[in-house]
């Protein structure tokens, strides 16, 4: 019996992060049930509070560096675990602390806002510490179904219906094209644990055509999940028809999430069917690079245009997978975090403009940004060239780690490919910068803004020009996370 005791006390332990997320969250849905709508300040600093407590576990864990595993072997802490929740609470709480003002002046600063968030958040945390082909399916669960209702959060809007029904539509789609996949690889292995299946699958195995069907099935539904084409036709319609706010949460930190399925089922569950599943990757991120980058140059809206840029950003990505080292795993895990410190800027810029009650969301709204908010111009600015890829900013180092990997494993023809990709996508960056500071008659300014998204907003600009200007702790970060790999 004390045996058993201690077996369980070691596993509550593991999940000790996600549980303190989920007593708090039924905490904030009951607080915010008797708050009258002046306030919703309470569920904002409630959420605060209790992201803030999430993190401290999460460093208090990751102390030792050691992995432990929990519940039979189906849940797993280790430090690439600890750094991607470290990374998403870091995100969900940037997200929501933008996202205040813009919610407030349309009336949608409502406690479900929080809520769905907190929900997207643990299904987020349960993918990187998932080691079970069924954990990892109900976590991606979670994480979707919040989505769902965060894109349909404005239930006025007719836009946001119809991208809401979209994205649930393909989504249902895309997950049971998942569940068939692990239903397969179940079927030939008889395990869902990660563990298992990496010294299940011998020769014998990996030559069976049900496991090859069911491999295909598992990229497919990771593709999707990345917004990766040819299954990137939700992103552009969500991203526009979504609330900007629900827009910046739907394009950071899921995306944390959709990279531990990844790695968690294709690197550390099958690596002897890597020379498979490296050409399917190989192929969705040429794919994504051509039409991400192409397709954002026919964009006017910006949001629209951001969804293009963050498919081509995927097939980046994606290349480091298809590189199939360590390093090559390094290199997506450093990418991946430095988009979203990207993406939450980009979109955040957006919300901040947006925050007086009008929507900012087409380029011709930023034309002679610079002349009305010239230090906001200025970040816009930054954000722009780190996403092309110019040094010192952290997006030129996100790309050379993907280009270099993808060399030491001769894969010269995907560099060209990446790097004319990138040339092209340089275009409609460069626009943006252009309208800001070269033309006139837009009508956007930061005015009116709350000094606490002025100051985390730069800090997030200034994040990606320190990280730049000194990425080798970020990279001795991915290095220790992908080690174990």
């Amino acid at each position: 019996m004390s045996t058993l005791a201690s077996a369980l006390s070691a596993d509550l332990l593991t999940v000790w992060p996600e549980i303190i997320l989920a007593l708090g969250l039924c905490l904030v849905l009951v607080v915010d049930m008797f708050l009258k709508d002046s306030y919703r300040d309470v569920t904002y600093l409630l959420t605060i509070f209790l992201l803030a407590g999430i993190a401290w576990s999460l460093l208090g864990a990751g102390a030792g560096g050691e992995t432990t595993l929990a519940f039979g072997g189906s849940y797993i802490s280790d430090p690439l675990s600890r750094v991607l929740k470290l990374f998403a609470v870091a995100a969900v709480a940037t997200v929501f602390l933008y996202s205040r003002p813009y919610l407030r002046a349309r009336g949608l600063h409502l406690g479900e806002f929080y809520v769905l968030g907190l929900f997207a958040l643990l299904g987020i945390l349960v993918l990187a510490s998932s080691y079970s082909l069924l954990v990892s399916y109900l976590g991606l669960e979670l994480l979707s179904l919040s989505l769902y209702a965060l894109v349909a959060f404005n239930r006025d809007s007719p836009v946001a219906a119809e991208a809401a029904m979209k994205y649930f539509v393909l989504g249902a789609i895309a997950s049971g094209i998942l569940l068939y996949g692990m239903s397969l690889v179940y079927g030939v292995t008889g395990s869902l644990n990660i563990g298992d299946l990496q010294a299940t699958i011998g020769t014998a195995e990996a030559s069976s055509l049900s496991l090859w069907v069911g491999l295909a099935f598992l990229v497919a539904g990771i593709a999707f999940k990345f917004g990766a084409v040819p299954f990137h036709m939700w992103a552009p319609d969500v991203y526009q028809g979504a609330p900007t706010a629900v827009t910046l949460f739907v394009g950071t930190a899921p995306k944390l999430g959709a990279l531990a399925l990844a790695i968690r089922i294709l690197v550390e569950g099958l690596p002897a069917l890597g020379d498979l599943w490296q050409v399917m990757l190989a192929a969705l991120a040429v794919l994504s690079l051509v039409l991400g980058n192409v397709a954002a140059i026919a964009q006017t809206n910006l949001k629209r245009m951001l969804a293009y840029s963050a498919i081509a950003h995927v097939g980046f990505i994606l290349l480091g997978f298809v590189a199939g080292t360590p390093e090559g795993i390094q290199a997506a895990l450093f990418y991946t975090l430095v988009y979203v410190i990207m993406a939450a800027g980009s979109f955040g810029f957006l919300v901040l403009l947006s925050s007086r009650g009008e929507e900012v969301e087409n380029l011709d709204d930023l034309r002679g940004l610079w002349q009305r908010s010239p230090w906001f111009a200025l970040l816009m600015v930054l954000l722009m060239v780190s996403m092309i890829g110019v040094p010192p900013l952290a997006g030129f180092y996100a790309k050379w780690w993907i280009l270099s990997a993808l060399l030491e494993t001769n894969h010269v023809g995907l560099a060209i490919a990446a790097l004319v990709a990138s040339v092209i996508g340089a275009y409609y960056y460069l626009r943006v910068i252009r309208l800001m500071l070269f033309e006139d008659g837009g009508q956007a300014h930061a005015g009116g803004v709350p000094l606490d998204v002025r100051v985390v907003l730069s800090v997030n600009v200034l994040l990606l020009l320190l990280i730049g200007l000194l990425p080798d702790r970020l990279l001795e970060l991915c290095a220790r996370a992908a080690a174990l790999i």
